[in-house]
């Protein structure tokens, strides 16, 4: 597993690192001393884990999360009970309190391989260039944070220069255009249905003609879009129709 450990304190990265030597099976890659650096190498390598620092100055651990396409699995690491406390709400794989005790890093990865054994892995980007069902985004709205597997989103919606992603009973806005994410979701399950959403092919549950050509999808929670004529053609290919 390819590992990368991010921290604005030197000594805490170099620390780190030493007690991750002893598992054969984590080959730390690379290290990052800010967000900004971390997303760069993160982009450049793709690493399988990251354990990230969640207080760094200029942007924090949740701020370089929002910003990145790619997420790997995610072991934040605190010197603050409080952020501990919001890195659990988010469902990050796990949480380090500085100074990282060596037994509780075993059983956070221990955790982690029992989960990995359990859950198909995360899609790696250097085997594909687009997220797709098995991929996972981070999204911040207000003080609210979540991890969220894409084959949870039903829809997202262009609102201006913003986009509300639609999951569970959540619908958080994210500062993304609709054509920006167009180009990073694999079109054969995210599918431009007009000019103001993209759908998930999966939560498709009916669809009938419309008026002028187009066609009226209902989504399995009960939501109603419409195809625009335009799109008509490229739908009924992609739904084989």
């Amino acid at each position: 597993m390819r590992v990368m450990v991010i921290d604005d304190e030197r000594l805490a990265r170099k620390e780190l690192s030493s007690l991750l030597e002893q598992y054969a099976h984590l080959d730390v890659i690379g290290e990052a001393s800010t967000a900004d650096e971390a997303k760069k190498k993160i982009e450049t390598l793709h690493p399988d884990l990251i354990f990230l620092d969640i207080q760094m100055p200029g942007k924090d651990g949740f701020q370089l999360l929002t910003e990145l396409d790619y997420i790997p699995k995610v072991i934040f690491v605190t010197a603050h009970d409080e952020y501990a406390l919001k890195a659990f709400e988010v469902s990050a794989m796990d949480y380090l309190m500085k100074p990282v005790d060596p037994e509780r890093l075993e059983e956070s990865l221990n955790r982690l391989n029992e989960e990995e054994q359990e859950l198909t892995p995360l899609t790696d980007l250097t085997r594909k260039n687009r997220l797709d069902q098995d991929d996972q985004i981070f999204l911040k709205d207000g003080d609210k944070c979540w991890f969220v597997s894409l084959k949870e989103v039903s829809r997202f919606q262009s609102e201006g220069n913003y986009v509300r992603v639609f999951f569970q009973n959540n619908k958080p806005m994210i500062l993304r255009s609709l054509n920006t994410l167009e180009t990073i979701l694999e079109p054969r399950t995210f599918f431009r249905a007009n000019r103001r959403f993209i759908i998930n092919l999966k939560w498709i549950d009916k669809v009938e003609n419309w008026f002028n050509g187009g066609l009226m999808v209902t989504l399995k929670d009960g939501t109603e879009i419409e195809v625009s004529r335009r799109q008509a053609s490229k739908f009924k290919d992609s739904m084989s129709l």
